[in-house]
């Protein structure tokens, strides 16, 4: 659950490490948009992995500044990656423990959290099963220890969606894709799984609310919905001109996580009453309309 700070006015200045993905992109600017003082980090301005990562991150941050990390090299898919993905956290960690930083937030994810049917809450174990979800475990960890007193606040995406997803996530992001490029769209099985996907303007807002708030705890993003693959896919579909053949094929391994990942977001309704959650089938229509106007 976040807690609020009890200074709600804007903050001195945001810095947003992580500026050039998926997430910092739309970040950035809806802070810009709420007329809070921000200044964008992409891997030009500092490379993590180099050697005076944490010199650097500490000569840009100002005492009464807020850091909102998102940097990451995701998804994490082996243990070389997972050493590198720490070993960047450590630079940030480094630079933190040197600055007076007001505030500290990090993107982090659902991944962390262990499989079970019920929906997912802020207190739900996270004993992660995957490579990804481990790796933002030990990453909150590394910042938790080193924020020490300084107000902390972790927010867990569910699936993001959104026209300049770079990773190419199988969904709604790889359907519009395969739909518009090969005229069709492929599943993995029946397309049966059943998950929550979050709009990544949704996700950019509630940053920027916390971060107006100095906000501190943990907030899972997601909209407390769940729909299956196979119905997105043909709500995907119908949004062509063109006949879109939605393809099954044969399963290679287990559905992750059971087939099924719902989440209790009552906790997003009791931090920002006056928010609400782009519902997934108004998502898609906004997502078509920026691609095929951008």
């Amino acid at each position: 659950m976040l807690e609020h700070g009890s200074d709600l006015e804007k903050p001195q200045r945001v810095v947003v490490l992580g500026a050039g993905g998926f997430v910092g992109s739309e970040a950035v600017p809806a802070m810009e948009r709420a007329d809070i003082s921000v200044r964008g980090l992409a891997r030009a301005d500092i490379d993590l992995m180099e050697p005076e990562a944490a010199a650097r991150l500490s000569d840009i941050l100002e005492p009464g500044n807020s850091l909102v990390v998102i940097s990451a090299n995701a998804p994490c898919r082996d243990v070389p990656m997972l050493v590198e993905n720490v070993k960047m956290m450590g630079a940030v960690c480094a630079a933190v423990a040197d600055a007076e930083l007001a505030h500290l937030v990090y993107v982090s994810s659902d991944a962390v959290y262990t499989d079970s049917p019920d929906p997912l809450t802020e207190d739900s174990a996270t004993m992660p099963s995957s490579m990804h979800g481990m790796m933002h475990v030990v990453r909150e960890a590394m910042l938790r220890e080193t924020a020490g007193d300084i107000p902390f606040a972790i927010l867990r995406p569910s699936l993001l969606y959104g026209v300049r997803d770079p990773h190419n996530g199988y969904g709604p992001n790889r359907f519009r894709r395969q739909a518009a490029d090969e005229g069709r769209i492929v599943l993995f099985g029946g397309g049966e799984e059943q998950r929550d996907h979050v709009l990544i303007d949704d996700l950019g807002e509630l940053i920027c609310r916390v971060v107006a708030h100095r906000s501190r705890g943990i907030l899972n993003v997601a909209t407390g919905s769940v729909m299956s693959f196979h119905d997105i896919a043909g709500i995907v579909a119908a949004q062509f001109d063109a006949d879109i053949e939605i393809e099954t094929t044969p399963r290679s391994g287990p559905m992750p996580h059971n087939g099924y990942r719902p989440f209790d977001a009552s906790a997003t309704y009791a931090a920002f009453p006056d928010f609400a959650y782009t519902k997934l089938e108004e998502g898609l229509v906004r997502v078509h309309g920026e691609s095929v106007g951008g």
